[in-house]
């Protein structure tokens, strides 16, 4: 789990940003008064400060950034209360006002300036995280109690969702020099349950996303009121949650598999590199081991310390001649012979300076093993610079095999140092309580290379000065691990020196590793973003297509309901109502283009009888049969409509008089030429009236009538002209 902190992060803040992008796309539908926008803002915040987690993770992090990333995290929080806070005022709760966040932040600002970012962040989920955290978990459990069963039972889970949410990030904090964040901490919950606990945050995240996106859904259904929007939401909620599911598990397997080819391609390089450097330090030390055999095997140096002080002055020369040839055929720094006490019979003329120093204070471990019959050779540090030296010793034997000194050669590890500084990665030679001496990284010498037992660290203190209080890695590596280091993460690769507990160490970081997991987590996010929008846009298409459906319902219902208001319902023909208005409107326009039209009203002669004859069933018919055949042989642009009973009226545009008067003629002969089944033949009486100018709707009207008028009192069956305007009243009166 702690390999796959990146992958879990990146997770945490997509579960997140989902959360706040529906929260964000909810925020204009039902209910409003809930603040869903706020919500929305803070997930988006919280999600994108969880990426920036990641960021810190991977690239590495700075103070600046880290108080950015803080205050971050405290603003979101805030969103999140005064979410808390409005959805209660809507409900009608009587709450503080907005000015409860600022003793909130100003807490927040007081934690950090006395125990520091760790401390501020662990009091902004105290003191603002928290009580968020719970008051929005509040609002969707009294959201739940208006609801129908199945989104109730959603917004009870988006209630337990984030009441755990206030306990997973309110109540587990990273750990800080107070209680109970010194004990109630995330390092104490991943000790515990072997997981972080952002992975939990993440999947509460992940579950809270879904909880409110199908409650939205399921509030916009019910105004849908379709059965088949119901259905898809279903099937498109399950979808979305196993395609997501299948994506983040194969993009956590991808990133794993992608992280272990780079880690042991990184593992086989570290291995190659420090066998070169192990081979290099083994060839500067097994060159004093020959030399220190060389000296101990010279007949002079033999014969020097078989005689001891009392020795010839020749045979001591010799010696010494042969010790100074030895210490620079070896390159050492200084060379000893030592007698059987360990008192100096000769020292090299470059370790003259070594005589004021007391040799045995430095070869004391090697003439120990040598005096004792065996070879001896460490790694030590020079007792006035600290620098680390290599000592070689021999025992030197007398013509009978007995033990009569040691010669013993010290030598500089400086070319060595020479050899660490040419490597880019970091490399450390170390001591057997972990103090770097040597490394290619010079702010680092004389530093802990992992966490020092308290009880070593004033004994080292008095060799080294004060030492740096924060090592290197976080933890001692005895082969081979990943370690967090202040550069990020490496493989550290440590091997004995020569087969002492001196150590050469190997820091190898992971571009290629960190390339590869950014790589798994950034196509993890590209087929994510990829499935959500063919799903939202399915279920959008789904939606839309409903929501056209019932557009096109509704416009047909207001058609027929036009139809209906402006169509008999026997003839099928204009009523009344509807020739009104395209009266009106034709006189406007002929009064302003001075267009001429003419009306035609005409009626069923003797209608009266045919019903008394033959019922009003017959009656009816031939009401509809006169109207059709009116109907077919007038112009489109023409309007015909029933004006009442068994009269009927045309508006015939375009039309004077006289060529409305010839229309009419033709319509009655039509009529009187037409056979009406059982009733036989029908006629018609016809009344034009020609549009005259200071006409409007009643006495163009009052015109027609009184022609109609007079073709009944003329015999029926016949067309009569209107009388001009001014002899029109006078017939009206007449009639």
């Amino acid at each position: 789990m702690s390999n796959q902190l990146d992958f879990i992060l990146f997770f945490y803040g997509l579960a997140f940003i989902l959360l706040g992008g529906v929260c964000i796309s909810i925020a204009d539908g039902p209910g409003q008064r809930y603040k869903p926008a706020l919500l929305g803002f803070f997930a988006l915040g919280h999600g994108v400060g969880e990426w920036l987690d990641l960021t810190a993770l991977l690239a590495g992090d700075t103070p600046g950034f880290a108080v950015a990333r803080t205050a971050l995290m405290t603003g979101s929080f805030v969103l999140l209360t005064e979410f808390a806070r409005q959805s209660a005022i809507g409900l009608g709760r009587r709450v503080p006002g907005a000015w409860i966040h600022v003793p909130a932040i100003l807490l927040v600002g007081l934690g950090g300036a006395i125990g520091g970012l760790s401390a501020a962040n662990a009091v902004a989920r105290y003191a603002i995280g928290l009580v968020g955290a719970l008051g929005t978990a509040w609002v969707f459990a009294w959201r739940a109690k208006g609801l129908p069963s199945a989104p109730r039972r959603l917004a009870i889970c988006a209630a337990a969702g984030f009441a755990l949410y206030a306990i997973a990030a309110g109540l587990i904090v990273p750990a800080a020099p107070f209680w109970p964040a010194s004990v109630l901490h995330q390092q104490w919950f991943a000790r515990v349950t072997g997981f972080p606990i952002q992975l939990v945050r993440g999947l509460l995240a992940f579950g809270l996303a879904f909880c409110v996106w199908a409650l939205a859904k399921y509030i916009l259904d019910a105004e849908l009121s379709s059965q088949r929007y119901t259905e898809s939401l279903r099937q498109r909620f399950v979808w979305t949650f196993v395609s997501l599911v299948i994506v983040l598990a194969a993009g956590w397997m991808g990133t794993e598999i992608l992280g272990e080819t780079f880690e042991k391609k990184t593992q086989v390089q570290a291995l190659g590199e420090i066998d070169v450097l192990a081979s290099r330090l083994n060839g500067e030390t097994a060159a004093m081991d020959g030399m220190a055999i060389s000296l101990a095997g010279s007949p002079s140096v033999r014969a020097t310390l078989s005689d001891g002080m009392a020795g010839g002055s020749r045979d001591r020369q010799l010696a010494v001649s042969m010790l100074n040839l030895d210490v620079a055929a070896a390159r050492a720094k200084a060379g000893y012979l030592l007698d059987k006490a360990g008192g100096v019979i000769a020292i090299s003329d470059d370790g003259e300076t070594a005589r004021l120093e007391a040799p045995m204070d430095g070869v004391s471990p090697c003439f120990r093993k040598s005096i004792a019959g065996e070879d001896g050779h460490q790694f030590s540090r020079d007792a006035g610079n600290g620098e680390p030296e290599y000592c070689a010793s021999r025992p030197v034997r007398a013509g009978d095999g007995t033990v009569v000194g040691v010669a013993v050669l010290k030598k500089s590890l400086d070319v060595f140092a020479a050899d660490l500084s040419r490597f880019d990665h970091p490399y450390c030679f170390i001591d057997p309580d972990g103090i770097i001496l040597l490394t290619n990284r010079p702010a680092w010498r004389f530093r802990p290379m992992w966490p020092v037992p308290a009880e070593k660290k004033s004994m080292l203190a008095r060799q080294f000065g004060t030492l740096a209080d924060r090592p290197v890695l976080t933890q001692e590596v005895v082969d081979a691990a990943w370690v967090e280091a202040e550069e990020g993460r490496h493989f550290v690769r440590r091997r004995d020196a020569s087969g002492s507990q001196w150590s050469l160490v190997l820091m190898m970081p992971s571009p290629g590793l960190l390339a590869g997991r950014v790589l798994g987590i950034l196509l993890t996010l590209v087929m994510g973003i990829a499935t959500l929008i063919y799903l939202f846009g399915r279920e959008r298409a789904v939606r839309d297509h409903v929501e056209m459906e019932r557009r096109q319902k509704l416009e047909d219902q207001a058609r027929d309901l036009r139809v209906q208001a402006t169509r008999d319902p026997l003839t099928g023909l204009y009523n009344r109502l509807k020739f009104d208005e395209a009266l009106a409107t034709e006189i406007a326009r002929s009064t302003r283009h001075k267009t001429p039209f003419s009306l035609v009203l005409y009626d069923v002669d003797h209608f009266k009888a045919v019903n008394d004859t033959h019922g009003h069933q017959i009656g009816d018919r031939i009401l509809v049969e006169v109207s059709r055949l009116v109907s077919a042989r007038i112009r489109n642009i023409d309007l015909l409509a029933r004006w009442g009973g068994e009269e009927f009226v045309i508006l015939l545009g375009g039309c004077d008089g006289q060529t409305a008067y010839q229309v009419a003629e033709h319509l009655r002969a039509a009529i009187e030429e037409g056979a009406f089944g059982d009733v036989g033949s029908v006629s018609c009486s016809f009344g034009v009236a020609p549009y005259a100018d200071g006409d409007d709707v009643e006495t163009i009207l009052a015109r027609a009538d009184a022609a109609l008028y007079r073709a009944k009192i003329n015999g029926r069956n016949r067309v009569e002209l209107a009388l001009r305007p001014a002899s029109t009243r006078a017939a009206v009166e007449r009639a």
